[in-house]
């Protein structure tokens, strides 16, 4: 097949890679704020690999994609296939969302790609969900029986609290959002929100502790503010993570990607996430008949990417 750059591009990264004759090459990341826009990171990417050639495009971008184009939601860049097909020289560039890229992945994971988390058996040919707190929080669907997958905006849907605790967290960021949707606490900055919230910051207070602090004062047991977060955190996500089955209907399987799922999994395991994702009253039983598994393979969305790549490749011989 012809040379085919590959792109996963996020509010706080952007990964790139070439595919040519079925193989995939090296996967690189840039740091989205470094670039004024994807074509200055694509041009930067290619400075580096002047020997290669492609003359087609499939971008997978974080945010909602109409018409073939993406305005990302945690970053100012647009991508717009029409226009970096123009820019970059390319026969075609396809723009889809990152979690309907990473949909098309489902299908391809191997069983060391992921973890099992709880119990529950998929049934074949059933739709997967396909969750990923990262930046933000993408949301997809893929359908084995259909072969096709669905792009979602759920992560902004309107969060629900499960207990007293989390009511008062909700009230709280309502405050400082009006809005308080599932992202607002299932992602990087969502887990900031949380541990802010649980301390009801004032503007007086040391700066926040980053994500990755928060995550590592909790495990490592030095700060029971950080612990409650994280330990909020989890439960929220298996509530999320139950809606979402219960909405497509995804007996077939909840996949949890994305950068913080991974680095957590023993945590998850003894939290509250699976009780929380099977918590849905009348629907229990429906819900502990449906797996979910943490996936823990490195850039797991180029392997949609590639599905993607080779299926347009297909379609244009």
């Amino acid at each position: 097949m012809s040379g085919c750059l590959l792109a996963d591009i996020g509010g706080t990264k952007a990964r790139f890679a070439v595919l040519r004759d079925s193989q995939l090459g090296v996967v690189e990341t840039l740091a989205t704020r470094d670039y004024a826009n994807a074509t200055d990171a694509i041009h930067d990417f290619l400075g580096r690999r002047r020997d290669e050639r492609f003359d087609s495009a499939v971008i997978a971008g974080a945010g909602p994609v109409r018409d073939g184009r993406c305005t990302l939601t945690n970053a100012s860049w647009v991508l717009d296939g029409g226009e970096l097909a123009k820019t970059l020289g390319l026969r075609t560039a396809r723009v889809v969302n990152d979690l309907e890229a990473l949909a098309w992945a489902a299908p391809e994971f191997a069983a060391s790609d992921v973890i099992t988390i709880g119990r529950g058996q998929e049934e074949p040919s059933a739709p997967i969900a396909l969750i990923a707190p990262g930046t933000g929080l993408g949301m997809a669907c893929f359908v084995p029986a259909d072969g096709r997958a669905m792009a979602s905006e759920g992560g902004h849907a309107t969060l629900a609290s499960g207990t007293d605790d989390e009511a008062a967290v909700v009230k709280l960021l309502q405050r400082r959002y009006g809005h308080v949707s599932a992202e607002r606490v299932l992602s990087g900055g969502g887990l900031v929100n949380l541990h802010d919230a649980l301390v009801d910051r004032q503007e007086a207070q040391p700066p926040s502790p980053s994500p990755e602090q928060i995550v590592r004062a909790a495990i490592d047991g030095q700060s029971e503010t950080a612990r409650r977060a994280l330990d909020m955190f989890c439960a929220l996500l298996g509530s999320v993570a139950g809606s979402a089955a219960l909405t497509f209907a995804a007996r077939g399987g909840v996949l949890i990607a994305g950068g913080i799922a991974p680095r957590i999994v023993d945590y998850l395991r003894k939290s509250d996430f699976r009780e929380r994702f099977e918590s849905k009253g009348r629907l229990r039983d429906y819900l502990a008949r449906i797996p979910t598994r943490i996936v823990i393979r490195p850039d797991p969305t180029f392997l949609g990417l590639v599905a993607l790549a080779r299926a347009g490749d297909r379609a244009s011989a």
